[in-house]
C-alpha cells in the first residue's frame, strides 16, 4: 500500500472490519499490517501446539558392564542396546572397575570399543569413552535413519493382537486345518 497517515491506515482497517497491527515498531516508519488479530494469534497457538507434539524426545537408557563380564552376559546387554537404539535412544554405556581392575582400564577400553563395532549398523559413538573415577563412559546415539524408523513405528502405533479362538481368515490361514479320521484311510485298497 505504501506510506500511510495513522488516522488513513485505521480508516481502512476500520472499512475492512480488520485490526490494524504494528509488525515492525522499530522501522522508519513503523511497518503495520491488516489481519484479523484474534485469528492471526489462535493460528499461532495452534502452529507451536503442533510443534511442541512433533519435537523428538531423546530417552537417555543405561547400560552398566563390569570389565570381566561372561560372554553370555555381554550378548545379553547387547542386545539390550540393540533394542534401545532400534528404540531411537541413546544409550550410556558404564564399566564399572573395581579393587585391581581400576589398574587396568584399557580392559574397560577394549570392551567398550569391541561394543562400539557390533552395534556399529544402529548407532554411532557420539562421546568416546573416558574414564570418570572409578568408571569409563561412552555414549552411543541411534543413526538418523534408524530414529527415524523408531519414530514412525512409534507414530502408527502397534497392531491389534488377534486372539487365537477368533474365526477370522487371517488366524484361520497361520494354523494348519486338522485332519478328518476318514481322510486317513488308503483310496487304493478295496476289502471286495
Amino acid at each position: 500500500m505504501g506510506i500511510v497517515p495513522l488516522e488513513r491506515a485505521l480508516q481502512l482497517a476500520a472499512d475492512v472490519d480488520l485490526d490494524l497491527v504494528e509488525v515492525a515498531p522499530m522501522a522508519r516508519p513503523p511497518v503495520c499490517k491488516l489481519m484479523d488479530f484474534g485469528k492471526y494469534k489462535y493460528e499461532s497457538a495452534l502452529k507451536a501446539r503442533e510443534a511442541r507434539r512433533n519435537q523428538q524426545q531423546t530417552v537417555n537408557k543405561e547400560m552398566k558392564l563390569r570389565p570381566k563380564i561372561d560372554p553370555h552376559d555381554y550378548e545379553t546387554k547387547k542386545g539390550h542396546i540393540l533394542r534401545f537404539l532400534k528404540a531411537g535412544n541413546k544409550v550410556k554405556v558404564t564399566i564399572m572397575f573395581r579393587g585391581r581392575e581400576q589398574s587396568r582400564p584399557e580392559l574397560g577400553f577394549r570392551l567398550l570399543r569391541r561394543l562400539s563395532e557390533e552395534v556399529a549398523e544402529l548407532g554411532f559413538v557420539e562421546a568416546a569413552p573416558k574414564q570418570d573415577g572409578r568408571n569409563m563412559i561412552m555414549v552411543i546415539a541411534p543413526h538418523r535413519s534408524t530414529k527415524a524408523a523408531a519414530t514412525a513405528a512409534r507414530a502408527t502405533g502397534p497392531s491389534a493382537p488377534t486372539r487365537e479362538g477368533s474365526d477370522d481368515g487371517a488366524s484361520a490361514q497361520a494354523r494348519p486345518a486338522a485332519v478328518p479320521a476318514a481322510a486317513t484311510v488308503d483310496a487304493g485298497s478295496s476289502d471286495q
